[in-house]
């Protein structure tokens, strides 16, 4: 961690006293810590205490109260590598999920364009309530980093006892990130998501149900991970993150078929996330379509198999992945689908599992590829990504 920049938010919990060792632990592995911290956190420790330790005034109020300066949120946002909230209450945890900005904290981590860390500290009653858990599945849908009380690892279902974890598992959750940050270095990874919209006429089209989160977690992964990334995207309602990531907005099928040969044989792999169209209308309507008569027919044509292309052109430097979604026999179809489409491993999903699949925030996923499959427990989509991540990077090395 030497060099790199911590901005560390402190919340009004009883654990804030837990702040002044954690911020001391970072500094010891060679951070440099800027704190942010709410009103109610001033409750529970003094400024002038973090202030001693980090050499730097801490930031509570917007402007500083002796001549009027303007603490900037976004100049904050901008040279942090990180931003860790430790300890998180629950308020701020809903303030953070639901964009509410009424302090400096708050508005710092809305403008941060770093990775940001969240330690949950409350008791178990507030910790185990629905709202808190729907909030912190809100912030993990966004890409944060949630620290499991009592376990020191990066979670999907918070089962510990609402407790702040402890500083010295704080710093080993960010040492190890920052240590698979740049796995992917200098690699340029080309990723496609979300639906494809096939036209009938100029209001009407043939779609599917792909929100395109799945593979928006993915960019992001690959960008945390040090990559430069392509995102080719079907219309969604999602925005990109990390400055690393170039999003090409698509339509169709053959919209995305195009961008997705003319960027690839530039990359190093391909991460297949899109639900594409497999047929298209043969004919699109230069007019809305009126209802005259009972029946509609609509003559369907397949549309041009990106993953097949892809697969085609590869060459040995080159990694190809793709998705199956399967509702049975699905190692069988997942295996027989990574030989035919040339695939160096496939991300299987199967629409029995609860929670997994489109619309979900969460994933249950298995990786197969030569050797056998690796099942995965429920995860968010966001640590869902992280592991195929992972796995991509090993292969790559």
């Amino acid at each position: 961690m030497e060099g790199k920049k911590i901005v560390l938010g402190i919340t009004g919990s009883i654990a804030a006293y837990k702040a002044a060792v954690l911020t001391r632990a970072l500094i010891k592995k060679g951070a440099e810590v800027q704190i942010v911290i709410t009103p109610a956190g001033k409750e529970f420790i003094t400024p002038i205490t973090l202030s001693a330790l980090t050499s730097k005034p801490v930031i509570s109020e917007f402007f500083a109260q002796r001549d009027g300066t303007w603490h900037s949120h976004v100049d904050l946002g901008l040279w942090a590598d990180a931003m860790l909230i430790a300890p998180a209450t629950a308020s701020t945890i809903g303030k953070m999920a639901h964009g509410i900005a009424d302090n400096m904290l708050v508005t710092t981590y809305l403008s941060m364009k770093a990775p940001v860390f969240v330690a949950p500290a409350m008791d178990l009653d507030m910790f185990a309530h629905p709202s808190t858990q729907h909030n912190l599945n809100i912030l993990r849908s966004y890409g944060n980093h949630i620290i499991e009380p009592a376990s020191g690892e990066l979670a999907s279902h918070l089962t510990g006892k609402g407790r702040m974890e402890e500083p010295e598992k704080i710093v080993e959750v960010l040492e190890n990130f920052f240590a698979q940050s740049q796995r992917l270095a200098g690699k340029k990874i080309l990723i496609t998501a979300g639906p494809t919209y096939e036209k009938i006429d100029p209001v009407r089209f043939i779609g599917n149900y792909s929100s395109g989160k799945m593979g928006y977690a993915l960019a992001e992964s690959c960008a945390e991970s040090g990559a430069e990334v392509i995102l080719i995207s079907g219309p969604v309602s999602l925005s990109t993150r990390h400055p690393a990531i170039r999003r090409i907005d698509v339509e169709s099928a053959e919209e995305m078929y195009k961008a997705a040969t003319e960027f690839y044989p530039a990359c190093d792999a391909g991460i297949l996330c899109a639900a594409v169209a497999d047929f298209t209308p043969e004919t699109v309507a230069p007019n809305k379509i009126k209802r005259e008569k009972d029946d509609l027919l609509i003559k369907l044509k397949p549309t041009r198999d990106i993953a097949a292309a892809l697969g085609q052109m590869k060459q040995s430097h080159q990694r190809l992945i793709g998705f199956a979604l399967e509702t049975h026999d699905e190692l069988a179809h997942a295996q027989e689908k990574r030989k035919r489409k040339n695939f160096d491993f496939i991300v299987l999903n199967s629409l029995n599992d609860k929670g997994a699949g489109f619309r979900y925030d969460t994933n249950k996923i298995t990786i197969v590829d030569e050797s056998g499959h690796t099942p995965y427990p429920l995860k968010s989509k966001q640590e869902a990504a992280n592991d195929i991540i992972g796995k991509l990077a090993s292969i790559l090395e």
